[in-house]
């Protein structure tokens, strides 16, 4: 005759609903499906929708969902699960669709960047094109460019394309920079020049500030409040650059770190040239940055002379060295930081070795002997590894057994490699700019393509695969009568198989 309610039997003490419900606050899910065995007040205890909507943040799911959003939030954590232990499988045993984003009207891919599913290419023939991989809307809408002087002559090359949530923005070789929104449309918001050719080009991952870098002078462009794009500053430097990024979630003035040659600057607006790390004839060969911490490698004179090639890790709070780490006769090639666990750091060297590191540590994780050439791009998560190399080879490696799940191979090195728990976006760009086949006066301009580079998405949810995993050529509207990028006319076109 209690009032099971508001009173909960613990043993020979009615405690009151809410202080039960605390103490259950400290049980993880296997406690929690035992209380519910003990008695039905216990049951409806420990299925409290406050319980299990923590167990499903603490897990790192639906964060950005309020405790109405569902009904049963122990279903939900157990969908979302399911759903991560299904996109783990898929991943080790490559199960999922392939599609190319290949566009080549007499234009060679020159440099490729993507952020959550929406990459980015810029080509030869001057053009910068987008594609959404999250829908199965393939089409590729062209970023218009600023007419030039007079509207003579071929437009210049892409040097350089980055994008980020709000924010595209592209780098010529004859020294323009344009900057578009993803919100506005096709046409550009802002746009300037520099007088020389563009060393390197920098976009804050969650920001609206762009660094460039270009002779001796880094300029960093922002919005104000109102939109009004300024200069907050600009940087003269001692040395041509090499490498340039922002620090990402930086509150006020912009603040960059770049690389020029055996010299790493800090450049802050209010302390200009600020010299972070500087050791004379170690010339810097890659560089990445977090919210904290700036990471490059660095070449030596080799060992023989002195220290083999390492990479290090700065505080760029103290700008003091963290840790030094890696003892390698190659040159490190690439590093990611920002991507990485906290703690973690991967890197690839052209010794053909990607090889994870410990900063708590300072010592190797795991080494995995990845390529026949170079390794040019790398990422990883808290259980893989995909690496890139210069011989077209992409690997996909489980980190803790340290085996390779599996690879694809394509013509050109591998530039790009992002990813996210469902999908892979790689990028093979070719070193040769002007293939055999790519002129005007050529028959047809399509023949030569496999020279042109190629951009592949992976696709590793199975949700869209039931339903969407049909040809590129097949999914064609009713509008369009021809196929994918085939010059093929359907005379039926299946939209939905």
């Amino acid at each position: 005759f209690q009032n099971e309610i508001n009173e909960v039997p613990f043993f020979d003490v009615q405690l009151p609903y809410e202080l039960a419900l605390k103490i259950f606050r400290y049980l993880g899910k296997a406690e929690l499906g035992r209380c519910a065995q003990v008695s039905r007040t216990w049951k409806i205890l420990a299925e409290d929708e406050v319980l299990w909507y923590r167990l499903c943040q603490q897990e790192g799911y639906l964060l950005d969902m309020s405790i109405s959003d569902h009904s049963c939030w122990k279903l939900a954590l157990k969908n979302c699960r399911a759903r991560e232990h299904m996109l783990k499988t898929n991943w080790k045993n490559r199960v999922g669709a392939v599609s190319q984003l290949r566009y080549e009207p007499g234009g060679v891919l020159c440099d490729v960047h993507s952020c959550d599913g929406v990459v980015m290419a810029g080509y030869t023939s001057g053009e910068v094109r987008l594609w959404d991989t999250r829908t199965w809307d393939y089409t590729a809408p062209v970023l218009a460019a600023v007419p030039g002087p007079g509207g003579a002559g071929a437009p210049p090359h892409v040097s350089f394309v980055r994008i980020n949530s709000s924010l595209a923005v592209a780098a010529y070789e004859d020294g323009t920079v344009s900057v578009w929104s993803l919100l506005l449309g096709r046409e550009p918001i802002h746009h300037f020049q520099h007088n020389q050719r563009i060393q390197a080009l920098a976009l804050a991952p969650g920001g609206t500030a762009v660094a460039t870098a270009s002779g001796f002078e880094v300029k960093v462009e922002s919005p104000d409040d109102k939109g009004f794009w300024q200069t907050p500053g600009t940087f003269e430097i001692q040395k041509l650059v090499n490498f340039l990024n922002l620090v990402p979630d930086v509150r006020g003035s912009p603040v960059a770190v770049a690389a020029a040659e055996d010299i790493v600057y800090l450049l802050r607006a209010e302390d200009a040239g600020k010299v972070l790390h500087s050791v004379y004839g170690q010339p810097v060969t890659c560089l990445d940055v977090s919210a904290r911490e700036a990471a490059f490698g660095v070449k030596t004179f080799g060992w023989l002379l002195n220290e083999p090639n390492q990479s290090l890790l700065y505080n760029l709070e103290t700008n003091q060295c963290v840790t030094k780490v890696g003892s390698s006769i190659g040159d490190f090639s690439c590093v990611n930081l920002h991507n990485s666990p906290p703690n973690m750091l991967v890197a690839g060297n052209k010794d053909r070795r990607v090889r994870v590191f410990d900063a708590r540590r300072g010592e190797a994780a795991c080494s995995l002997y990845a390529h026949q050439l170079g390794v040019s791009a790398v990422q990883m998560d808290e259980w893989k590894i995909v690496s890139g190399g210069q011989e077209g080879l992409v690997c996909v490696w489980d980190q803790r057994m340290g085996t390779k799940l599996w690879e694809m191979h394509a013509r050109h090195p591998v530039r790009h490699v992002w990813f996210n728990s469902h999908s892979l976006i790689t990028a093979n760009i070719p070193e040769e700019k002007n293939p055999r086949g790519s002129s005007i006066t050529d028959d047809d301009p399509s023949v030569h393509r496999k020279y042109r580079g190629i951009i592949y998405s992976y696709e590793f949810s199975v949700d869209q695969l039931a339903v969407e995993s049909v040809l590129p050529i097949c999914r064609s509207s009713y509008d369009e009568l021809a196929g994918y990028n085939y010059n093929i006319g359907l005379a039926v076109p299946y939209d939905s198989i």
